[in-house]
């Protein structure tokens, strides 16, 4: 039996990922040689061969991830609408801070309804940090004129020696205004892209978080600063960051197989789920022109005359297990 320690904030670990790694090469693994590994299938990242039960299977990649995304963000809601709750059951006993007082230290989630509200409260998180920023910015590319507005609170973490981490979608990759923010900040910087990744999400220190509060207004936000929730999204970005392809300052390119670019196989795996075209593009951070243009090229590819018969060649073709 492979050795196997605790992982509470690790979702899948060295010996894990080895593993699975191992199972992908080999397209299947003896059953025996997953015992113990419990993060395996608390991900669900091997199923029994029906064919031979002293096997298993791996789950692609490209199909076990949004799965896993999907659980986190399920959490994720939870804990805004338990936070949401708790801020009303206790607003007419405890008033909610004001944009100018500092939060109260005994309140683990603060409601900020509205930019002037939630601005102030990063700048005061920032302020007493100097360890880490960790940042999920999804929809693609940002608009140009809202990314000077981050410099200074940035800047002031990194000036006290500390680093900041940054996930995007591949559609980012091709924004010049994002590279020229990030060239003008002065310290440790990196920035990692994926096909999907979680709604917004800022955290300084591991010690303060700030997520969306409202699926309707972009101008409503919960401040975390209970620990079990914040080792919950640290856990969830080392993990996207491990799968995350570098962008800045070391871009790596992203791969191809088969003549599929992986903009074509993200869109593929959805696909196969069952997606509209305006579905694929939000999950994507695209636009619909865009993701139909890929969709009409994975099907000249695939030779496909249909949608029905795209997703049917998309299974048989193997790109989804190739992914990376």
């Amino acid at each position: 039996m492979v050795e196997h320690s605790p992982h509470a904030e690790e979702p899948l670990c060295d010996v894990g990922r080895d593993t699975y790694l191992r199972a992908l090469q080999e397209r299947r693994l003896r059953i025996h040689e997953a015992d113990g590994i419990t993060c395996l299938a608390d991900l669900g990242l091997l199923h029994p061969d029906a064919d031979d039960p002293l096997w298993l299977r791996p789950v692609a990649p490209s199909v076990a991830l949004p799965q896993l995304l999907h659980r986190v963000e399920e959490h994720i809601a939870r804990q805004r609408w338990l936070g949401a709750r708790t801020a009303i059951a206790f607003e007419s006993l405890m008033p909610l801070p004001d944009a100018k007082g500092p939060a109260s230290p005994s309140s683990p989630v603060t409601l900020l309804d509205g930019i002037h509200q939630i601005m102030p409260a990063i700048a005061r998180a920032a302020d007493r940090s100097s360890q880490e920023i960790l940042v999920i910015q999804p929809g693609g590319k940002r608009p140009a004129e809202k990314l000077p507005a981050g410099i200074p609170i940035e800047q002031g973490v990194l000036d006290r020696g500390g680093h900041m981490r940054t996930l995007y979608q591949h559609t980012t990759r091709h924004s010049q205004p994002a590279l020229n923010h990030y060239e003008q900040l002065d310290g440790n910087v990196e920035v990692r892209t994926l096909d999907e990744i979680p709604k917004r999400l800022i955290m300084f220190d591991r010690t303060y978080a700030f997520v969306p509060a409202s699926k309707s207004r972009d101008d409503v936000a919960l401040e975390l600063r209970q620990p079990a929730i914040i080792n919950y999204l640290v856990a969830t970005f080392e993990l996207l960051w491990h799968l995350a392809t570098p962008m800045f300052p070391n871009p790596e390119p992203l791969p191809t197989t088969n003549g599929i670019t992986p903009r074509q196989q993200a869109i593929a795996a959805l696909l196969t789920e069952g997606l509209t075209d305006a579905d694929i593009a939000a999950r994507l951070g695209m636009n619909v022109r865009t993701a139909r243009v890929h969709i009409a090229k994975l099907s000249a590819v695939l030779k496909s005359t249909s949608r029905a018969q795209l997703g049917y060649l998309i299974g048989k073709s193997g790109i989804l297990t190739d992914r990376p």
